[in-house]
């Protein structure tokens, strides 16, 4: 995900954790809140030197600050769905314990689009999981191997990309980074193809993505659902909405065999951190990302390229790939500026395979999911490069699993703090793992529940 590289002291706020969330600066939330206000007919405002003190907790005197003035205070309870006397706490490390569960809100979310038929559900360790993703057969049919040739992409040239679903206004002065926009998507045996626009993060943080925030709260209370994503036949029309998303993919590194444990593969799980803009203090596989462009637009639209980018970045601790100096640079994937691990990797056919395991659509937002496989099939690699392998500041914490180690495994399914995008990519990961794994994978099996599969 695009950011900047330099690590910043923890949030001091609710509001403060929120703000660096969307990826803005507190100048351009200042920018965001005026033009949320005027798109949704609020009446507060607030100014740069107002929020300074309120992400800060601390009035003028260095005492604990005052609430805004009532339209202020409703003005960011709506953007960010949180009470204001919420946002003005300090942050804890877990979400509230009285708030629904994943699966809780899943199920809110199937019932309310009536999309039991296609909603992504299985059995999986004796239990049953349901997701927020919709799917259909063909998109679960087989997994794509994630080569030159298997992905054809067309891209929309920009200016032909109104949405007449959104009242969204660009304004010029508002400069952020571009992501690419779902608009059609096939996929088959012989690999992916479909065609993308663009669209500013800036509109995307304006819509679909404040759908999240209203979750929490009672069917009845939500405001922007209805309008942004309102039914199941919104949720099929790509063209008629502000699609956007990426892709989360289970990373699976054979090692060899070590004491009492045979020969396996290391499988990587992330719990992401609070600065983070979706699934935030969920688990997840990783690398996970948003489907986005760096300098080269249309080079950069195979999910191929958007998966050895995350690597260098989540795993390799090549901070810099996302940031302005990598948009500095003609070609950031360049071989020559590739770390030690990944150009170990590239070096030779048969180190690795990237995979698509999986496509859907996500009811929390709408956004687009690929679900994708990273295996390492050369013991060597985490030989040499085991140590090398290191989350950045998008985890709170990295896990380890064996996927010999079908108890713990189990129990990591299990586990209702994934996010659902993380828990797709986990469980069709382990489908095609047991597939192509072999001995080293001895899993959970992942049998399917979906009606429309039957």
């Amino acid at each position: 995900m695009r950011t900047s590289a330099v690590r910043q002291p923890p949030a001091r706020t609710v509001l403060e954790r929120e703000i660096r969330g969307r990826r803005l600066t507190l100048g351009e939330f200042v920018d965001f809140a005026d033009r949320f206000a005027r798109e949704h007919g609020e009446s507060g405002t607030v100014s740069l030197r107002h929020l300074n003190r309120l992400v800060a907790g601390r009035g003028p005197g260095g005492g604990p600050v005052g609430l805004p003035r009532p339209g202020t205070a409703r003005l960011l309870e709506r953007i960010f769905g949180i009470g204001i006397q919420e946002l003005l706490e300090p942050p804890q490390v877990r979400l509230d314990s009285g708030a629904p569960g994943r699966s809780e809100i899943a199920e809110t979310l199937v019932g309310y689009y009536g999309a039991d038929e296609f909603a992504y559900r299985v059995d999986c360790a004796g239990d049953e999981r349901v997701t927020s993703i919709v799917t259909r057969p063909e998109w679960l049919s087989g997994a794509v191997t994630l080569e030159p040739g298997s992905e054809r992409f067309d891209l929309v040239p920009a200016q032909s990309l109104v949405d007449p679903r959104t009242d969204v206004k660009r304004d010029a002065e508002m400069v952020d980074a571009p992501l690419y926009r779902l608009l059609d998507i096939d996929i088959g045996p012989g690999g992916v193809s479909g065609t993308f626009g663009r669209v500013s993060f800036m509109d995307y943080a304006l819509g679909p993505d404040l759908l999240e925030a209203e979750l929490p709260g009672p069917v009845d209370t939500w405001q922007l659902r209805p309008r942004y994503l309102p039914d199941l036949d919104a949720v099929w029309h790509l063209p008629g909405r502000l699609c956007a998303g990426g892709v989360a993919a289970l990373c699976a590194i054979a090692r060899p065999a070590e004491g009492n444990r045979p020969a396996d593969y290391a499988l990587l799980v992330q719990r992401r951190s609070d600065r983070v803009v979706n699934g935030a203090g969920r688990l997840s596989v990783i690398p996970k990302a948003f489907h986005q462009p760096l300098t080269d637009h249309r080079g950069d639209l195979p999910i191929r390229a958007t998966l050895l980018r995350e690597m260098e970045e989540e795993l390799f601790g090549r901070a810099e790939v996302d940031s302005a100096a990598a948009a500095a640079a003609a070609a950031p994937m360049h071989v020559s500026r590739l770390t030690e691990p990944m150009r170990w990797l590239l070096g030779a056919p048969g180190r690795l395979r990237l995979e698509c395991t999986g496509f859907g659509l996500n009811l929390v937002s709408g956004n687009y999911e690929f679900a994708g496989l990273v295996v390492v099939e050369d013991e060597e690699f985490w030989t040499r490069f085991g140590g090398h392998i290191e989350a950045n500041w998008e985890a709170s914490g990295l896990q380890v699993y064996s996927s010999v180690d079908t108890e713990l495994t189990a129990e990591l399914v299990a586990d209702d703090d994934w996010s659902n995008e993380g828990l797709f990519a986990l469980l069709q990961g382990f489908r095609r793992l047991t597939e192509c794994g072999g001995e080293r994978a001895r899993l959970p099996e992942v049998r399917s529940r979906m009606a429309s599969a039957r």
